[in-house]
């Protein structure tokens, strides 16, 4: 069981070089545009304090962190140049032995990103409920429901439509 624990540690040491050496190569000028955005959005989403999937969901929680940042960082090793590569994992270890890693802008930058991607979702969400509520209150609802839509689409009082709900 030591054994089995040692071995997920280390390979999670090997996760975290191979993720920042990967942030280091998605900044290098030799690296194609494709990758580096490809890159970009995996870096981004490993460092992310946010997951797709939230971490307290049994199971499927850590599955995101288990199979898609591992399987994502493959795919983009595969399209960066090795020689790059070999740099940027050099430059890694040496700065994750020096314990300096730390960007708060790139948080920043990533935490904006994700209360934008919420914000445009609520947005959305309203409009379409907006929409569904007006095309239901012209669909011929009966009377009660009619007015029951109407208080909560816009926010008037009962008394104000005259019938008792």
């Amino acid at each position: 069981m030591g054994a089995l624990i040692e071995q997920w540690k280390q390979q999670a040491r090997k996760l975290k070089i191979e993720t920042y050496a990967l942030y280091l190569a998605y900044r290098d000028p030799r690296v194609p545009l494709y990758a580096r955005i490809f890159a970009g959005c995996v870096v981004g989403y490993a460092f992310s304090p946010i997951d797709l999937i939230p971490d307290f969901i049994p199971i499927l929680g850590y599955l995101d962190d288990l199979v898609l940042i591992p399987l994502g960082i493959k795919i983009a090793l595969s399209m960066i140049p090795e020689n790059v590569m070999s740099e940027s994992r050099e430059k890694a270890q040496e700065i994750i032995h020096q314990d300096k890693p730390v960007n708060r802008l790139v948080a920043v930058i990533i935490i904006s990103i994700w209360l934008l991607l919420a914000a445009l979702s609520i947005a959305f969400m309203v409009k379409i409920f907006k929409i569904m509520s007006q095309a239901l209150l012209g669909a011929g609802f009966p009377l009660r429901l009619q007015y029951t839509a109407q208080v909560f689409v816009r926010g008037i009082n009962s008394s104000e439509i005259g019938v008792p709900l």
